[in-house]
């Protein structure tokens, strides 16, 4: 049995000449959490809409269990638990009579006792009608709706949003807890710290285009070193020009460094000043993701990209 739980051969949807997505190819592995990570407007929604099969591609595939999506789409959606990035709720509707109706429309048996342990980690209470909730209440209510039967993969489009930071960190755990268990789950985010904090693996989506695939630990490793240098005797300013190599900081005991390329040239002129002590300094994924979009002849509006302990509301 294969273990790819989703792929997409390029999958490609257009808003009439307006690109969604173009020629996106993917997979997704049994029990790996995979981000998909991009400014607001990348694409991203419009893939998970694909997956779902809430749109047809213009071109492409994509299957989720060996299953085609469009042509299969009512299998796939009762083995998936799918959080959308909008959705509407039944205003009259209270939320426990709503997650009834769904958890019966799943492939699995509905576990009461778990929903109700949902209920609680999330601080929430299923009694009353749609219409009362905040947004961030009913964000909890798709949170409790795509976890509730343990379904084998779950798609969750931007799941934190409109949470405050413990509600943030409880969806963390959820999806841990969900990969512990040998879950699989398609995590679409704009966050970048609770990407590199759940995701094992990251695709990178801009302006519908996937330009980047790899793991966390891959992407923060390879793309640039970051150094702090202690020398016997300063550098003067400047003195490294070479093409892969900026001096970001300095004070009279370092020069901090970012090499992007030319690591044995820069140590071999760097040890002609002495090096008395060498650190590596941490690079998150934020860092890595504006780096990657840098390197386009556009980037993304920087208020797009939220960081942690910010929220929607």
């Amino acid at each position: 049995m294969s273990d790819i739980i989703l792929e997409t051969s390029g999958l490609s949807f257009f808003y009439g000449t307006h690109r969604g997505i173009e020629n996106v190819s993917l997979e997704v592995k049994k029990g790996e959490v995979f981000g998909f990570l991009g400014p607001n407007g990348a694409g991203k929604t419009t893939a998970l809409r694909l997956f779902m099969d809430v749109i047809r591609p213009t071109a492409g595939s994509a299957t989720i269990f060996g299953l085609d999506c469009q042509k299969q789409g009512v299998q796939i959606r009762k083995k998936v638990g799918y959080l959308p990035g909008e959705f509407s709720l039944y205003p009259n509707m209270t939320a426990r009579d709503f997650l009834d109706v769904s958890a019966s429309l799943r492939h699995t048996s509905a576990d009461d006792h778990f929903r109700e342990q949902l209920c609680e980690r999330l601080d929430f209470d299923p009694s009353r009608k749609m219409k009362t909730y905040s947004r961030g209440n009913k964000q909890k209510i798709g949170l409790i709706a795509a976890f509730m039967n343990r379904p084998e993969l779950l798609v969750l489009d931007e799941p934190t949003g409109g949470l405050d930071p413990l509600m943030q960190h409880v969806v963390a755990e959820l999806v841990n807890e969900a990969k512990q268990a040998g879950r699989t789950t398609f995590f679409s985010s704009h966050i970048l710290p609770e990407v590199q904090a759940v995701c094992d693996r990251v695709g990178i989506i801009r302006q519908g285009r996937l330009i980047k695939t790899d793991s966390v630990h891959s992407l923060i490793e390879q793309q640039f070193k970051r150094l702090r240098l202690h020398f016997t005797s300063p550098p003067p300013p400047d003195s490294f020009k070479q093409e892969g190599v900026t001096e970001i900081a300095r004070n009279e005991q370092w020069v901090a460094f970012e090499i992007a390329s030319g690591m044995p040239e820069f140590m071999q002129q760097a040890a002609s000043y002495g090096i008395e002590e060498l650190e590596s300094l941490p690079v998150t994924l934020d860092e890595i993701f504006m780096s990657l979009y840098s390197d386009q002849s556009e980037t993304p509006d920087q208020d797009s990209i939220r960081h942690q302990g910010e929220n929607d509301a």
